[in-house]
C-alpha cells in the first residue's frame, strides 16, 4: 500500500498534466562529450553520481576535488577518481551489479549544470589511474564511463534554491550540528555533538585528499 494517495501511475496520465518540451530543449540532448560539455567537466569541481542497487534501491553519491579532478579522455569516455569516504563503498558495489550511471557536474557560482548518462565501470587502468590523480596521489580505482547522452541542465532547480546567494540561505542557528545529528543517528551515548563535531573534523583534514581504500 503506497503511503501517497492521487498517484500518476502512467506516462499518458503524466503528460495531461504538464507541456511537451520545447524543441530546442528535445535537441540539446547529445550521444558524446563535445567541447563544451569538456570545457564543463575540466572546471566542475563536484559531480553527483546516481546508482541503483540490484533490488532496484537508488543512490546518488556526491564526489568533490579540484577543477579538472573528473577527467575527460575522449568524446564518450570520463573517468572519476575515487577518493577517501566512508568506505561504504554503495555506488562502486551498485556499478559492480548495475552498470547504469547518471552524472550531475556542478560548477561553483553557475547556475547551469551538465547531467551526462551512460555505461560505468571500475577501473584500475594505469594510465587512467594517472590521468585521473587529485594532487599527486594515483586513485586506487576510478569510474569509468562511457556517456551515451550529455546535455546542460537549465537554471532554474539552482535559481530557485539559491545556491549561489548567500543572502538568501537558511538560517542555521537552529539547525543541530553534524556531530549532534551523527550521536543521535547511531544513538551514541556519553559523547558530546561537540566532540563528534571535533573528531569529525580531525578526520576530515587527515583524510581528505586520500584515494579511496
Amino acid at each position: 500500500m503506497s503511503p501517497f494517495r492521487e498517484r500518476i501511475s502512467n506516462e499518458a496520465e503524466l503528460r495531461e498534466h504538464y507541456r511537451q518540451p520545447s524543441e530546442t530543449t528535445a535537441r540539446k540532448r547529445i550521444d558524446h562529450l563535445d567541447e563544451h560539455c569538456r570545457a564543463f567537466v575540466d572546471h566542475a569541481t563536484f559531480v553527483l553520481v546516481g546508482t541503483a542497487s540490484p533490488d532496484g534501491t537508488a543512490d546518488v553519491s556526491p564526489k568533490g576535488g579540484p577543477p579538472g579532478f573528473v577527467v575527460v579522455l575522449d568524446d564518450h569516455r570520463l573517468a572519476i577518481p575515487d577518493l577517501a569516504g566512508n568506505n561504504l563503498l554503495d555506488s562502486l558495489t551498485n556499478l559492480l551489479h548495475d552498470d547504469r550511471v547518471g552524472l550531475l557536474f556542478v560548477i561553483p557560482g553557475l547556475e547551469e549544470t551538465l547531467r551526462a548518462n551512460g555505461k560505468a565501470c571500475l577501473t584500475r587502468d594505469p594510465d587512467v589511474l594517472e590521468a585521473c590523480a587529485v594532487k599527486g596521489r594515483r586513485p586506487t580505482a576510478a569510474i569509468g564511463v562511457d556517456v551515451s547522452e550529455a546535455f546542460i541542465h537549465c537554471t532554474k532547480a539552482f535559481r530557485r534554491g539559491a545556491m549561489w546567494r548567500p543572502d538568501d540561505w537558511p538560517d542555521r542557528a537552529t539547525l543541530p550540528t553534524p556531530g549532534c545529528m551523527l550521536r543521535d543517528h547511531i544513538q551514541l551515548e556519553g559523547v558530546s555533538g561537540a566532540t563528534l563535531d571535533e573528531l569529525l573534523e580531525q578526520g576530515y583534514e587527515a583524510t581528505l585528499w586520500e584515494p579511496g581504500g
